[in-house]
């Protein structure tokens, strides 16, 4: 039990700082990722302390919402991956409603994603990009084979967007670990 009030937080142990009380550096990077996205995000609340970080990091999200060779449910195969496999409760809360919501995944197959359970998919790119991100995830080698089957499905580009998607949720997935992001978080309305 913590002992001092300014131990909460107003995300998990994270204490936001409300838009009008803002540095001018922090303003500028706040707004900077709400253009970008068109909100701040769960991690990018946090990520908000640093604002030098933020305005480097938020394009590469705001990449994979636009610009990705990977489909939305693609993009949420890996997701859901990786979130599990850090057990970042407000991540992996978050993009399983996305998954199903916006990613058009089978609620089961999105709960078996991120629970690390055994799941498969009817597409073959979907496949590809569980299989590879399964791997990856569990730290294993992607034997040549596999890696065959991803360039001719995915391309290079393909592969390379899941392996940086899944480098930006680790990030994302570390950051809401060290400040103990409850899953049913909600942060300022800012």
């Amino acid at each position: 039990m913590l002992e001092h009030p300014e131990d909460f937080g107003t995300f998990g142990r994270f204490t936001e700082t409300p838009v009008e009380q803002m540095s001018p550096e922090t303003r500028e990077a706040f707004d900077f990722t709400l253009k970008l996205r068109g909100l701040v995000p769960g991690p990018h609340k946090i990520w908000a302390a640093n604002p030098t970080l933020l305005k480097t990091i938020a394009p590469v999200g705001a990449y994979f919402q636009t610009k990705s060779t990977l489909s939305k449910a693609e993009i949420e195969i890996a997701t859901c991956v990786i979130c599990g496999r850090w057990g970042a409760a407000y991540g992996s809360y978050e993009h399983e409603k996305i998954g199903v919501i916006f990613g058009g995944l089978d609620a089961e197959k999105a709960q078996a994603l991120i629970a690390g359970l055994p799941t498969a998919f009817d597409d073959p790119r979907q496949q590809m990009v569980y299989q590879l991100a399964s791997t990856l995830a569990a730290a294993r080698i992607v034997p040549q084979g596999m890696f065959q089957r991803a360039q001719e499905l995915l391309g290079d580009a393909g592969i390379v967007d899941v392996t940086v998607l899944m480098g930006w949720f680790s990030a994302v997935s570390l950051t809401l670990m060290a400040f103990d992001v409850p899953s049913n978080a909600v942060g300022l309305d800012q």
